[in-house]
Formats: C-alpha cells, structure tokens, sequence
C-alpha cells in the first residue's frame, strides 16, 4: 500500500501539473453527453493518469471519467480496480475559483481502499488507506498524519457543502441540526476537510458520480470517519449505473 501511495501521488502531482498548464494558457468547454462540462484540462490529466497507471500496474483495469463506456458485462467481473475522476471540480475549474482537484481510488470487491486526492492550486496532497492512515502534504512538505474530529455534545456542527450544486433538502435536513457554521466547497476536497478536522459533516443530497466520491471516502475512512448512504447502508460501487445517490460524511 505505501509504495502505491506513493506512486499514485507522484501521478496525481503529475496531471495537477497538466492541468495548471491548460489553466495558464486558456481553454475551451466542451459538453458531453450528459451535458456535463469537459475541457482540454479534464482530457490532459486524463491522458496522464492513464498512461503512468498503465505503465505501472498493467494488470490493474482504470474506470474514469473520461472512459466511463466500459461496459458493465466487463466491471462486474473485476475484483480490483482504479476508479479515476482527472479532474473533479470541473465547474470549480471553469469558474478558476481554485476548488477542483485530481482523484485517484484504488477498489477491490467494490469498496476503495486506498485515496489520493491532490488540489493544484494550493499544492495540497491528501492520501489514506486503513493500512497506512490518512495524510495531508502541503506544498511538498512532509505529509503529517490527519484525523476526523466529531463533534463535541454542546458544540454546533462545522458542515460542509456543495458550492455549485446547494439543494433544498440540504437545508431542510440542516435545519433539524445545530449547525455553528456551514461552509460551501468544490469537488472531493469536502471529504478532505472532514478527514482533517476542520468540518465534522458533509451531508449530499444532490447525485454525484463514483468517481466523485470513491478517493475521498478512502481518505475520510482512514482518518477515522465514515459515509454511508441516506438509506444508511454502505455507499455501493461498480454499479451498472455509475451514478451515486445521496451520503453523509461524518467525523
């Protein structure tokens, strides 16, 4: 796990890299089929990724984002895997508010076990597997382990939300809740800020994709918390539809 760790954030730093080079000399957004927006950013973080996984772990298929036709007949039979979302945040990109961010899952039987999730504007790299634990790395610094921090009884929550995508039932289901404060967020950094102690909820209502949220679960879960679905059971993965239901993140 730890020489995965690794690698897979040596990659992550490489596409972040991609992308910053498409954010300084300007692009173009395209939409795909699902009217979703994509970028020259999106596809030459792909292109990274893909390669560098390929070289180094042959044996290992990649389901991303930006190759999400594999049909299911294929997934279903796999028992490891890397789920990749290039760039997630692609909204967050467009708007160059700094929030988006590359992220790489290793699954096997369906549940990521390992994350990396690395943010390029601040130089930020969060890793974690239950073997190892979670860390944070800041600009290139030594990666200091982080913890989830639950909240005390008599303290307000510290929730975090999705910036371009607020939901009504969010604030149906925080208005039952002691909330001190709620601070908006782009992309799989929102499991990031959980895992490190700076929020103690992020509650999802709106749909996201698996590739969305399976490294920030990984993180999260090795910092001590977890996500579940509303329905309260674990969070499925490697579905014939890729499309996530709601969650809740907790410290």
């Amino acid at each position: 796990m730890k020489n995965m760790i690794i690698n897979l954030s040596k990659i992550s730093r490489e596409a972040g890299k991609a992308i910053m080079k498409v954010r300084s000399t300007g692009f173009k957004v395209s939409s795909k089929k699902d009217n979703s927006p994509v970028t020259e950013a999106d596809l030459a973080s792909n292109r990274v990724i893909m390669e560098e996984l390929t070289i180094l772990y042959p044996d290992i298929p990649v389901l991303s984002e930006e190759g999400a036709d594999i049909p299911f007949s294929q997934r279903q039979a796999w028992k490891e895997f890397f789920l990749v979302d290039p760039l997630d945040g692609t909204k967050e990109f467009i708007k160059d508010n700094g929030e988006f961010c590359v992220c790489i899952a290793l699954m096997r039987n369906n549940r990521p076990v390992l994350g990396v999730v690395y943010a390029p504007t601040s130089d930020t790299l969060y890793t974690g597997s239950i073997e190892t634990g979670a860390f944070v790395s800041r600009n290139g610094k030594v990666p200091e382990q982080i913890h989830t921090k639950p909240a005390d009884n008599d303290e307000g929550l510290v929730v975090v939300g999705s910036r371009s995508h607020p939901s009504p039932e969010l604030e149906e289901y925080l208005s039952t809740k002691n909330v001190a404060k709620l601070t908006p967020a782009g992309s799989a950094i929102k499991f990031c800020l959980v895992a490190e102690g700076k929020a103690h909820l992020y509650p999802r209502f709106n749909p996201t994709m698996e590739w969305d949220t399976a490294a920030g679960q990984a993180i999260v879960e090795a910092a001590g918390g977890s996500m579940i679905g509303l329905d309260g059971e674990l969070f499925p993965y490697n579905k014939e539809n890729l499309r996530n239901k709601g969650f809740f993140v907790t410290a």
